[in-house]
């Protein structure tokens, strides 16, 4: 068991904190969607330059749910999120990270074919759309923002989450079968999710990020929620067998929020529960949680233990604004346990 302690440093910007090992900095792969993947590749950013991000492709919701359902291509949301975290902390970066955020609002009273969609989910699909290949187009969308990395899907063909959760009726107990990204996380907050899966569930991964595992000195899996962000990773066969055959030391980490809108009455033990239930063969080195979050600290200790892991805690929210991982803090906390290695 590990506990980070010491002030968090103040980066020059554009700076990175020193390698831990040699001059080569880490290559890291960092797995996961939504707001939870930015702020690992927000701190992760400012550790290495080998730096590649594989993002959940089962979003159906908001603008990427449109742009899936009229276009037929992969949600895009995620990945241009993925690349606005990794742009620099510079004006050029400023400017293309909030280019790529922004969302397109009409004037009252006018319902407009644009409304709530972002300019980078956009950008991301006309690129996708002129070169035929979603890979091409991220690493174009890349360049094009200077982005400190590559974004990659976890597969090039787009994905559905489904999950069996557990309902109180007036008439007793229900089981109902949910399916949809978006569906499954209104219905978590209000049932027991029982089981998840992907559909299809042979769907391939992308080669290009399995390549990326495979040669990866560090793999860090979370923060994000948990049946639609982060579990993805293990019930994709492909990516599943990669992440567990790969040389690179594994690190999970745990959200700041245990009880959230997928895993209501969970406890940070159950968190670890469910990626062994589901992926029993994925051994990790270490696990990072905030302390303030894990509640008994010897039963989750004990649970990491059973994964292969240390559990190191450190504090890594943000001082203020809610359940946000501070960026900095993330990457002091990083830099700590790849230098343990």
């Amino acid at each position: 068991m590990g506990f980070l302690t010491g002030p968090i440093p103040v980066l020059p910007e554009g700076s990175t904190l020193p390698a831990t090992s040699g001059t080569k900095p880490p290559a890291v792969v960092a797995l996961g969607g939504g707001h939870g993947l930015s702020a690992t590749l927000s701190a992760l950013r400012l550790l290495t330059t080998d730096l590649t991000a594989v993002v959940t492709v089962a979003d159906n919701g908001g603008s990427s749910g449109r742009l899936r359902e009229e276009l037929d291509v992969l949600p895009p949301g995620d990945l241009r999120m993925a690349l606005a975290a990794l742009c620099d902390d510079t004006d050029w970066g400023r400017t293309w990270r909030d280019v790529m955020q922004h969302r397109f609002k009409s004037r009252p009273g006018v319902e407009g074919s644009l409304d709530n969609h972002a300019l980078g989910n956009l950008l991301i699909v006309t690129l996708w759309e002129l070169l035929g290949d979603p890979v091409a187009g991220l690493q174009w969308a890349g360049a094009l923002l200077g982005a400190r990395g590559q974004v990659l899907p976890m597969s090039t063909q787009p994905l559905t989450i489904q999950g069996d959760v557990l309902r109180q009726t007036e008439s007793g107990l229900r089981h109902d079968t949910v399916t949809g990204q978006a569906e499954l996380a209104v219905a978590g907050t209000r049932s027991n999710v029982l089981n998840v899966r992907l559909l299809p569930s042979d769907a391939p991964a992308c080669q290009d990020a399995l390549t990326a595992i495979e040669k990866a000195d560090w793999v860090i899996l979370g923060p994000g929620s948990w049946y639609t962000s982060v579990l993805p990773h293990l019930l994709l066969p492909q990516m599943r067998d990669a992440l567990c055959a790969t040389s690179a030391s594994r690190c999970l980490t745990m959200n700041l929020l245990n009880e959230t809108k997928e895993t209501a009455g969970m406890s940070a033990v159950d968190h670890l529960h469910a990626i062994r239930r589901y992926a029993p063969g994925f051994k990790v080195d270490a696990v990072l949680a905030d302390p303030a979050v894990v509640g008994d600290r010897d039963a989750f200790t004990a649970a990491a233990a059973e994964m292969g892991a240390r559990a190191v805690f450190g504090k890594v929210g943000a001082a203020a604004g809610g359940p946000v991982h501070d960026p900095l803090r993330l990457a002091a906390a990083y830099h700590d346990i790849f230098g343990e290695s």
